[in-house]
């Protein structure tokens, strides 16, 4: 194999790449022999096929194979030699003439190809343990377990119909139709909906203008979406909602006690408020969580500035606008309405883009230089969990990720983020702050881009 460079740029590369045609003929003789004892034609003996005649057969389905095959082992000892490490996979281009192609393919030309590739940038990591880090928490009050406790006391109660008008904690089986402009909108109906009063679950006037509702009676109700409502397309939009009530029920009185919190299998009421309170800390602790990894990926972010492989920022960038143009597919809504434009969404689109990729470079060679793994068994534990998403379906799920790598890398990626980021901020100088649940809580749009 002769190797020629004919383009170093920047963090691009191009080799020129000969492969003589005695070693793909040698290549070929030896596959050949392969399959001469697997290989059953008529008129011959199993094992008893000439090579000759293999080679007319299936010379050039095998001759294709073993290019294949040269391609990808000699891209893995270039890079090797050299020294690199690829972005991405190499791109080659073989030769486009169809002669010769034919003559290699029949091993009676060399093979002479162009490997183009993007190396990953060498760069200095930061100083770490210049890292501070204000750690947001919050506690969870004896009142806000009580709370949790009253909401599932709700929401499990048994109803039982009443006559007369409904109040507050009263169930309504409802149909309603949503209308914008009298016009019904896309999922403004229903045929057999709940509604309990003062549970607050639907849009801000909805419930209360059904208080004092009877069996039969039909409202019209008129409400405001709110802005940050999730379906952009009825975000602040004035809607009438024709309801029919059907049925009104009553609570059963509940007795939040012992017997009561054996009907969710736990003993004792201590320990269902222990539950409870586990449940409320572990949302809490993912919340403080969300936020120290982005204030960690900030910082990183600013102590590093290199070159990046212009391949890999592109395809993060499509990755982003695909989901970025879909989501606004789907809620009716325009680079208008975001109050912005398509080529300053871009613009901005692309530079997150830019930092996925850089983080993605920085926490990678963090946990090279400090040889972070991520273990079979925590794969495999992240399998079963994935598997669990999908039951009934489970063998497929399995098969799927056993067959196909890239998602099983899918897998294993953001288990070595995490256990990098761990280390990192075993590192950092952390300062803990105590907050309010509402401060922990508020939504960061920033943190959801990042």
């Amino acid at each position: 194999m002769q190797v020629t460079e004919t383009l170093s740029e920047g963090l691009k590369r191009e080799l020129q790449i000969v492969v003589p045609a005695t070693e793909l003929d040698s290549r070929l003789s030896a596959r050949l022999e392969e399959m001469k004892g697997q290989v059953q034609l008529k008129g011959f003996r199993p094992g008893k096929v000439p090579v000759a005649h293999l080679r007319r057969i299936y010379g050039k389905s095998a001759m294709a194979e073993i290019v294949q095959n040269v391609l990808n082992e000699n891209a893995r000892k270039t890079l090797e030699e050299r020294g690199e490490r690829a972005a991405m996979q190499p791109s080659f281009d073989l030769p486009e003439d169809e002669s010769d192609a034919g003559d290699v393919l029949a091993g009676k030309k060399d093979l002479a190809y162009k490997m183009t590739y993007e190396v990953l940038p060498k760069f200095e990591l930061g100083d770490f343990k210049g890292i501070k880090i204000e750690r947001p928490v919050a506690e969870v009050s004896d009142e806000e377990v009580e709370t949790e406790l009253k909401r599932l006391a709700r929401d499990s109660a048994e109803y039982a119909p009443k006559d007369g008008a409904a109040a507050d904690g009263d169930r309504l089986t409802i149909s309603y139709l949503g209308k914008l402009d009298g016009e019904p909108f896309e999922g403004g109906a229903d045929d057999n909906a709940f509604v309990t009063l003062g549970s607050g679950r639907f849009i801000p006037g909805f419930e209360e203008q059904l208080a004092g509702a009877k069996a039969g009676e039909e409202r019209v109700l008129n409400v405001t979406f709110p802005e940050e409502y999730g379906a952009k397309q009825l975000a602040g939009k004035a809607a009438t909602f024709d309801v029919v009530v059907k049925e009104v029920s009553a609570p059963a009185e509940t007795t939040i006690d012992d017997e009561w919190a054996k009907k969710f299998g736990i003993e004792s009421l201590d320990e269902l408020k222990a539950t409870m309170r586990q449940q409320l800390e572990s949302q809490l602790g993912s919340a403080t969580r969300t936020k120290v990894k982005r204030q960690l990926l900030d910082q990183l972010d600013e102590k590093h500035a290199f070159e990046l492989p212009p391949t890999m920022v592109e395809q993060e960038f499509q990755n982003v606008w695909n989901q970025v143009t879909q989501d606004l597919q789907r809620s009716g809504r325009s680079f208008a309405d975001e109050d912005t434009t398509e080529e300053a969404a871009k613009a901005d689109y692309r530079k997150i883009a830019e930092r996925r990729v850089r983080l993605g470079l920085v926490l990678s060679e963090i946990g090279e230089q400090n040889s972070i793994q991520v273990t079979d068994e925590e794969v495999q534990r992240a399998l079963v969990d994935r598997i669990r998403q999908f039951p009934g379906q489970e063998k497929q799920v399995y098969d799927f990720y056993r067959e196909n790598p890239d998602a099983l890398a899918s897998l294993r990626a953001p288990i070595f983020e995490e256990k990098v980021v761990d280390y990192v901020l075993g590192l950092a100088e952390i300062t803990d702050k105590t907050v309010s649940r509402e401060d922990l809580m508020k939504d960061d749009e920033e943190e959801a881009k990042a």
